[in-house]
């Protein structure tokens, strides 16, 4: 599958751009931009399969001890907990693999391997007797569809102009994030039907209320194979590889030097950090606190709030500033946690709001959930309108003006520290996907409710607050974006 070498006049040699200067208008607005744009509605469906299998094992697990397996709840929940933390560890080392192998090339062989677990689990589900070593090596290898996350951002991020990088990183992550909403949404249904026919395999017998039920849970995992398919091959033969955008992993590893890599990946882990660990614990949260309600009527909103709206934050970034809007996120996100917190059921917890309904209220705390995913997602968007660019003026404050030889290099320089930085910020903020969860266990477990573990939430987005006002958002501020 190798591409042409024919090279046109507009510095393209077959999928590769030897020529790519966004930041010129001229060149983008002649043919920058339909090049930016292909590649960035190839990205999306890939990134999009991506969440769909990182998340595919939080609903095949529910499903597990009706299907026969005879697995612990500690078992249950390290295989739902494996992906958060395999894709995490991964996202690390896929922010770097574009400038080594090609935006094209990792995308298309990214999405690929995602064929491995969904494959996988498809035939494991269909026996019983499979061992739990091979389920939860198959819930690791799920975190393929976490990495992808760090790649397909920091590649998107190369093919955009400063003042377009927010909107177009709030559409590949945003419509991205649909993954999550959507599999939990779909999953349900596709396992009722023997949609593949012959080649799907034989279907299972469940108990569901007392009723015998025919159920295909393998359909969760095959439903996402043709697709996967299709996106790796419209990556490979659509998308391009940028020359400038090449670079070793020790040029890229400057930013472990910088001191906003780390401030934005603070930032970020409060972003979508939140957004995948409130993703993640929402339906056992709903299910502990007001068990009268199926949280599987419920959880899925949540997160499809949060993904649709993340364009909007990058947008919005664009517009007025990263900074300052994710400053104001922030506060909100603190206050909706209060808002969460005036609606608990009183009682379940040593550290509840002396004032509110005694029984607590599901809509209201739903309602404030909702706020906070939506909060979530603007901020996910303005986080990452800020990376790219504080990199990209780093650099350009040291090019002497009139030099455009060393502006070219300031601006090359910068898009790859920034590249890396938005895929380094995504590994570490996926970490919430786990520590969510697991502190809102804690807190049960230690206290009787999730009031302590809620309570520091609400701290730590109060320190977001300061910390974004004090770097970006304050008239002296030091990298004002």
């Amino acid at each position: 599958m190798s591409s042409t070498t024919v090279s046109s006049g507009n510095g393209r040699k077959g999928r590769l751009l030897s020529l790519w200067t966004p930041e010129d208008k001229k060149f983008w607005e002649k043919e920058g931009e339909a090049v930016a744009k292909l590649n960035l509605w190839i990205s999306v469906p890939a990134l999009f399969l991506a969440f769909a299998i990182w998340q595919v094992w939080s609903v095949v697990a529910v499903n597990l001890p009706a299907l026969g397996f005879k697995y612990s709840t500690n078992q249950l929940f390290w295989l739902a907990a494996a992906p958060a933390l395999s894709g995490a560890t991964l996202r690390i080392f896929y922010s770097f693999m574009v400038p080594i192998f090609g935006g094209r090339r990792w995308t298309a062989l990214s999405t690929a391997s995602l064929l491995i677990p969904a494959i996988g689990i498809g035939y494991a589900v269909q026996d019983n007797t499979t061992g739990y070593p091979t389920m939860l090596i198959l819930a690791l290898l799920c975190g393929l569809g976490g990495g992808n996350f760090s790649s397909s951002m920091a590649n998107i991020s190369f093919f955009f102009p400063k003042e377009r990088k927010g909107s177009a990183l709030g559409v590949n992550a945003g419509l991205g994030n649909l993954g999550v909403s959507v599999v939990q949404f779909l999953s349900p249904l596709v396992i009722t039907a023997g949609v593949f026919g012959i080649f799907g395999g034989d279907a299972q017998t469940i108990m569901k209320n007392g009723v015998e039920t025919r159920v295909w849970a393998q359909n969760a995992a095959f439903i996402w194979v043709p697709w996967i398919a299709i996106a790796s091959l419209a990556a490979w033969f659509g998308m391009h590889d940028i020359a400038d955008a090449r670079a070793s992993f020790a040029a890229q590893a400057a930013i472990f030097r910088a001191k906003h890599n780390w401030i934005m990946c603070l930032l970020y882990l409060g972003t979508f950090g939140s957004f995948i660990g409130f993703a993640a614990g929402f339906p056992l949260l709903i299910k502990a606190l007001f068990p009268a309600i199926n949280p599987l009527a419920y959880a899925w909103l949540g997160p499809l709030l949060g993904a649709l709206i993340r364009p909007f934050g990058g947008w919005l970034a664009d517009k007025v500033g990263g900074g300052v809007v994710t400053l104001w996120n922030f506060l909100v996100m603190a206050l909706a946690v209060v808002g969460v917190l005036y609606f608990l059921p009183k009682g379940s917890g040593g550290y509840v709001l002396p004032f509110g309904p005694a029984e607590g209220s599901f809509a209201g705390f739903f309602i404030m959930f909702l706020v906070l995913f939506c909060t979530t997602g603007i901020g996910n968007g303005s986080t990452f309108r800020m990376i790219p660019v504080i990199f990209l003026n780093q650099k350009l404050r040291h090019a002497h003006e009139g030099d455009e030889a060393a502006r070219a290099q300031a601006i090359r320089d910068g898009n790859t520290e920034g590249a890396a930085a938005v895929g380094f910020a995504g590994a570490l903020g996926a970490y919430g996907g786990f520590f969510i969860p697991k502190s809102y266990g804690s807190s049960i477990a230690a206290t009787g409710g999730p009031e302590l573990a809620l309570w520091i939430f609400a701290a730590f987005y109060l320190l977001c607050v300061v910390v974004t006002w004090w770097y970006y958002a304050r008239r002296s501020a030091e990298m004002p974006c």
